[in-house]
């Protein structure tokens, strides 16, 4: 017999849903208050593209003389190379001005949307490049914000009551 189903998931679309948080701050990274989280900056209306924020574990492999299968067990965990590029401003008064190289924070990802009692990405940071995207074709000016992922990032943290 087999066991009950997994629960039906509500779906939804990504775009207008799902935020984008800069935070400067968070003393705990498994449970950033709502105080902390209006200190930072919603960034969801300037993210043009998303790169990376995924976490993986490596595989070790584990062969052994007894068989020709290789087995494996999980390795070290790492984040992929991650970044957000953002439109430009003609008058320069965009990212530039948040996210300048070697700014601390945290980028929390609100999947779900700010809604208190789902569940957040909390990735500690460091801005490592702020590249400026120019091109002849047609499409709005881009600055590609590149970060280095500082520590292992808190996921399915609960996102705090408004």
């Amino acid at each position: 017999m087999a066991t009950p189903p997994i629960t039906a998931s509500t779906r939804y679309f990504d775009v207008g849903t799902t935020k984008v948080y800069f935070v400067p701050s968070v003393a705990s990274l498994s449970a950033p208050t709502r105080i902390e989280m209006n200190a930072g900056t919603d960034l969801s209306r300037e993210v043009a593209e998303i790169d990376g924020w995924s976490v993986t574990s490596n595989q070790i492999q584990t062969p052994d003389f007894a068989t020709r299968f290789v087995s494996q067990i999980a390795g070290r965990i790492e984040a992929a190379d991650s970044s957000l590029t953002f439109y430009a401003s003609e008058n320069s008064v965009d990212v530039r001005a948040l996210l300048p190289r070697d700014t601390d924070g945290f980028i929390l990802w609100l999947d779900g949307g700010d809604v208190a009692s789902n569940k957040m990405d909390v990735f500690p940071v460091t801005v490592r490049s702020v590249s400026k995207m120019r091109s002849a074709g047609s499409e709005a000016a881009r600055i590609m914000v590149s970060f280095s992922i500082t520590r292992e990032p808190a996921e399915n943290v609960t996102v705090p009551a408004l």
